[in-house]
């Protein structure tokens, strides 16, 4: 998709076809076998879940839609960058537009709510982009109705995780469950990785990385789902498997976009995870699916 003589003449490319900065040896920072900058990348990470904590259970839970609108937002626009790399001429401002009213609408007013200001975004995207010119219109159209729907449709699920009265554990359940699949496909991984998962797409990630993920969010949603949700332990662990293959789906997802544009991370404003997006890839494919299963089969309140 992309012209190689585009791409950015400060760079190299990696083994895989990829862009990579280049880097002088003084530069270059020790990162770990599955290529990150390890310190870096716990140091982030430990932030952004104080930040979901605090917003959860410290300060008034209103403030979590704040911050997801916040982050949300900014993966919006590394998505509209990377896609303007490819080609693509997407129309920001209703694109981030619509990301607010997304998530906000989706904690106020729920899932019709949510319903209607996504087709509203997309409408907008329409119309702004029309009036830029019709050459190339309905490419353009089409990858603001993917940036509409990824992340921001995705993420709002959060905000309908949020709402109900037990909210705040509800979504420390899906954060707490997307971020075991990461440490525990990353640490098998790294470990025992030896069967590649989808070679074409994510080199690094095997089968067996895949059952540390699997293993880790089965345990963390049985544990999550018994005592602050009062709901059964095999629940739990089903909500745990399933999500699981929703976080490893959205984290292929996000490789074949990049992959396909030629970047290597949509940006690198995150030190030792690239961009916000890179970071959301897991957690937007998860919500809906934790949303789902929890409202089925965990009650409100326990019981």
């Amino acid at each position: 998709m992309t012209d190689p003589a585009s791409r950015p003449k400060d760079g190299a490319e990696t083994g895989d076809g990829l862009v990579a900065p280049v880097t002088t040896e003084a530069q270059s920072v020790k990162v770990s076998r599955a290529g990150r900058n390890l310190p870096a990348a716990v140091s982030v990470g430990a932030s952004l879940g104080a930040a979901v904590i605090i917003t959860l259970f410290v300060v008034p839970k209103w403030s979590f839609v704040v911050l997801a609108t916040a982050c949300v937002c900014v993966g919006v626009w590394e998505l509209c960058r990377a896609l303007e790399a490819g080609g693509f001429n997407v129309p920001v401002v209703p694109s981030l537009v619509g990301c607010v009213s997304m998530v906000a609408a989706a904690y106020v007013g729920g899932g019709q709510a949510l319903t209607v200001c996504f087709a509203l975004t997309c409408l907008a995207i329409l119309v702004w982009r029309v009036a830029d010119g019709v050459t190339g219109a309905a490419r353009d159209v089409m990858g603001g109705a993917v940036v509409a729907a990824y992340p921001s449709l995705l993420a709002s699920f959060s905000s309908l995780l949020l709402a109900p009265s037990d909210g705040s554990w509800r979504l420390f359940t899906y954060v707490a469950l997307t971020v075991a699949s990461d440490i525990g496909g990353y640490a098998v991984g790294v470990l025992a990785g030896r069967h590649p998962l989808a070679p074409t797409i994510s080199p690094k990630k095997s089968w067996e990385g895949f059952a540390g993920s699997v293993v880790a969010c089965m345990i963390v949603g049985a544990v999550c789902v018994h005592f602050p949700l009062h709901g059964s332990w095999w629940v739990g662990a089903l909500v745990g498997a399933v999500a699981a293959v929703a976080a490893t789906a959205g984290d292929l997802i996000e490789s074949t976009i990049k992959r396909d544009l030629g970047i290597k991370d949509m940006s690198n404003i995150l030190p030792g995870h690239g961009g916000l997006m890179d970071r959301l890839d897991s957690l937007v494919m998860t919500a809906p699916v934790v949303w789902a299963l929890l409202v089925v089969l965990v009650p409100v309140g326990g019981g």
